[in-house]
């Protein structure tokens, strides 16, 4: 008697879980309204520029983002 509550209650479960997945594919005229400002990493676009030139300098070497120069921060 047990075991048919517990497959029951398993049954349920992954009834319920397999609901509550998406099942349909976001097209890209509906992800303007799932996008908000607040969900942007770099808020201050200044402070991102800063962050980038201390890990380059932090880092040691320079590329890949338009910039050259080598680890001592004197470019």
């Amino acid at each position: 008697m047990a075991w048919r509550f517990i497959s029951r209650a398993t049954l349920v479960v992954v009834l319920l879980g397999s609901a509550a997945c998406g099942r349909h594919a976001v097209r890209a005229s509906e992800k303007e309204h799932l996008a908000n400002r607040v969900m942007k990493f770099d808020e201050d676009g200044q402070e991102a520029v800063a962050d980038d030139h201390v890990l380059s300098n932090r880092e040691g070497s320079a590329g890949g983002k338009g910039t050259g120069g080598g680890g001592c921060g004197c470019n």
